[in-house]
């Protein structure tokens, strides 16, 4: 068998169930987007743009498009911020770093679902831990998962738990990779730990963080898991674009609506990756 041969009987399979799970359902996704299909009943007969001037033209996509992207700015700065002040702070050998950053890392380890599931009971009004603790340092117990003004913050706040750690780890990775040799020449230089940080530490990473930060912008985008097991896919101050999408397919029932919706949403993440992605590159060519 030649080596050409041999290669195919290896990529094959691979190719195959990637066509079979992924380009199929998109490609019969963005036909359907073209016809009247609903969840049940009339037959599919082609409609031509219509489905992207009805979405274009409803307020709860410019709505859920704002909310999306409130979302995603807050929670990936959030996230990167902490991320890194963490990784600052650990970046040293010191006794119990390796418990401790297994400590950190669980949460992102975890199912999003469940982990919705977990913070409704720690943000209960009622007979919630956090609003208990609150209470007993005498400050005000808001009603993190009824009260309007708060719903969107409880889920940005569960968020940032989650993947807060993510972006450690990645900073972590960043850091490890400066050569201390750069450190020993600032030092014999007498530069100041903010030139340091400025001139090295912060150059040097930023490719990395550059790639945490479109991995994460990426998903936040089609964030649904934490606000359909918090708040549910119906609440209009938590309502983002993959739970507009939830509503108008399994609640009204209008699937080629819904996946005028999905194309136009796998378009977003596709511009903000390709934004991320030339930045990365241009970190790249930069003259050391």
């Amino acid at each position: 068998m030649s080596g050409r041969r041999l290669q195919w009987w290896f990529v094959g399979p691979a190719l195959a169930l990637l066509v079979l799970f992924n380009v199929f359902p998109l490609l019969f996704n963005v036909v359907l987007s073209f016809t009247n299909a609903e969840l049940v009943g009339a037959e599919r007969e082609f409609v031509g743009g219509a489905n992207y001037a009805r979405v274009f033209s409803d307020p709860r996509f410019a709505e859920a498009i704002r909310r999306t992207a409130a979302f995603v700015a807050l929670a990936v700065s959030i996230e990167l911020a902490l991320g890194f002040t963490l990784a600052l702070s650990i970046r040293r050998e010191f006794r119990g770093k390796a418990l401790l950053l297994t400590a950190l890392l669980v949460p992102m380890m975890l199912s999003p679902a469940v982990i919705g599931l977990f913070w409704n009971l720690i943000l209960n009004g009622n007979y919630g831990i956090l609003n208990q603790i609150l209470g007993a340092l005498g400050l005000p117990e808001p009603q993190w998962l009824t009260d309007r003004d708060w719903k969107f913050t409880s889920v940005l706040l569960i968020d940032v738990w989650m993947w807060t750690p993510f972006m450690m780890l990645i900073s972590l990775a960043g850091l490890n990779s400066i050569p201390a040799t750069l450190y020993e020449a600032a030092q014999v230089d007498r530069a100041s730990a903010w030139t340091v940080f400025r001139r090295i530490t912060l150059p040097l990473c930023a490719p990395l963080l550059g790639l945490a930060v479109l991995l994460r912008a990426t998903d936040a985008l089609k964030q649904f898991d934490l606000v359909m097991a918090t708040t549910g896919p119906n609440d209009k101050s938590t309502e983002t674009l993959s739970t507009l999408l939830y509503q108008v397919v399994f609640r009204d029932g209008k699937l080629a609506l819904g996946s005028a919706y999905a194309c136009l949403v796998l378009v977003l993440v596709i511009a903000v990756a390709t934004a991320f992605t030339r930045y990365l590159e241009g970190l790249n060519r930069r003259p050391a």
